[in-house]
């Protein structure tokens, strides 16, 4: 029997956990939909990385004494290792906290090529990270596995996670949230992008739905696929444009993010005003929301874009809301030397019939390097 999430989220609470903070992931959603629902700001807060809500954590143990639960998807960890190793850990601060860790590419269930390598280490880093570990699973004694948890956390005085596996929650649907006011949707806002590059423009699109939509589009239009699609990896897909910019400086690159991957490091924009590639027009698709693994809000309605790109030194911004407005500031933009910016407010949603890419991640890596000269 799968586990009911308002069940689990009430178990947590007997076992005195005072705050929720992470980022979601699809395994976790309903789970995590519950939490949202239930605990509110005041108890959760979506935050932009993982090592992010180690550190919220922290600090709320430190000004209540009280445990908080971080949840992640296990390809996380790898933003959460420094404030786990060098803050949480037994041998410094000793600060206890539940990890709640989605497992992804778990051995032996199939999933896509950027979870498989994750899946298989995850165990193993959390060994060398010295953090107790216990499954959960669908029919899992939760009682028993929150007793031993907590037990260890109280125990050692510092975290211990659960990791999760597919289909361990039952199903919750969440309350009804504000409704879109954008009604321009990715797909389409991509699909007209597309036209209006270049054949020599190098484009690098972010990790979810935008690279998966990006090389469906390719097939629907009969074009080779030429873009390199950032399956994994989120929030450094700017960061890889720019490295694309410098290694071809006299090429326009053209960078496809989403709002929570570029929040997410946010400071690689830092480094894009810094270096000025001239050539480079940053694109934001922004939902609001971590579409791709449930729909959870992100931080980026609160954040003026324009301001904050022109702050750091971009040398132009763009806002579009539709079609005829995308290609306005497609052309205005086109005739600034950059980094520029050009935010796309789109609504939230996909095709239900939304597939994958259907060559592997070395496929891509190749067919980008032959389309930059390489």
């Amino acid at each position: 029997m799968m586990i009911d999430p308002r069940g689990f989220y009430e178990a947590l609470d007997a076992h005195g956990v005072g705050f929720y903070a992470g980022v979601p992931d699809s395994l976790l959603a309903h789970f995590c939909a519950y939490v949202d629902d239930q605990a509110g700001r005041e108890k959760h807060f979506i935050t932009v990385n993982e090592g992010n809500a180690v550190a919220l954590a922290m600090g709320f143990h430190l000004s209540t004494g009280k445990i908080a639960a971080v949840y992640m998807q296990n390809s996380g960890l790898g933003n959460a290792v420094n404030p786990l190793a060098s803050l949480t850990d037994p041998e410094v601060y000793q600060i206890p906290m539940l990890l709640i860790i989605g497992w992804r590419g778990e051995p032996g269930i199939k999933d896509e090529p950027q979870h498989v390598k994750q899946g298989r280490i995850t165990l193993e880093q959390l060994s060398v990270l010295g953090i107790p570990y216990w499954t959960l699973e669908a029919g899992s004694d939760v009682k028993s596995v929150l007793d031993s948890a907590f037990k260890s956390i109280h125990e050692r005085n510092a975290p211990a996670a659960l990791v999760v596996k597919k289909d361990t929650f039952s199903k919750y649907k969440p309350k009804e949230k504000t409704a879109d006011i954008f009604s321009f949707s990715r797909e389409d806002a991509l699909e007209e992008i597309l036209k209006l590059s270049n054949p020599n423009d190098l484009i690098v699109s972010t990790t979810g739905k935008t690279s998966r939509e990006v090389f469906e589009l390719r097939v629907k239009h009969q074009q080779p696929q030429r873009d390199f699609l950032t399956v994994g990896g989120m929030g450094h897909t700017s960061s890889i444009a720019l490295g694309v910019a410098l290694g071809q400086p006299n090429r326009r690159v053209i960078c496809l993010d989403g709002d929570g991957s570029l929040l997410m490091h946010m400071g690689a924009m830092v480094s894009i005003a810094d270096i000025k590639p001239l050539q480079f027009i940053h694109v934001l698709l922004n939902n609001g929301s971590h579409e791709s693994v449930g729909g959870q809000s992100t931080s980026a309605p609160i954040v003026d874009f324009e301001m904050l790109s022109k702050s750091v030194g971009y040398a132009g911004y763009g806002r579009a809301i539709d079609l005829a407005g995308l290609q306005k500031s497609w052309r205005e933009l086109s005739l600034v030397k950059g980094p520029v910016l050009l935010e796309v407010k789109i609504m939230n949603g996909s095709r239900d019939d939304l597939g994958r890419p259907t060559t592997s991640p070395q496929q891509n890596k190749r067919s980008f390097m032959e389309a930059a000269g390489v």
